[in-house]
């Protein structure tokens, strides 16, 4: 698992690539909710494509370490999570 570091005034995009080694052929993402702990980074959007699912985050607290969940739902009704490892350094 990798970690990214984040500023706590930066607002960046984090991107789960489902297709990696997940999708079967022609199955696409149905949905796709992404959680965020702890609460205190905030949710900017999220979207997604047929294989990836993108949130944008802003804030949180320098030396705080936050978990990015993405569940998604794909066109064949499978279900999955996956999560992005944030620290949040003062730069």
């Amino acid at each position: 698992m990798q970690l990214y570091i984040k500023d706590p005034g930066a607002v960046l995009d984090y991107s789960i690539n489902w297709g990696a080694g997940y999708l079967q052929g022609g199955e696409t993402l149905s949905s796709s909710i992404w959680t965020i702990f702890p609460a205190d980074m905030t949710q900017s959007s999220a979207s997604s494509t047929a294989s990836t699912a993108t949130v944008t985050v802003s804030g949180g607290t320098a030396g705080q370490i936050y978990q990015l969940t993405n569940r998604i739902t794909t066109s064949q009704g499978r279900t999955d999570e996956r999560s992005i490892t944030v620290r949040v350094e003062q730069k």
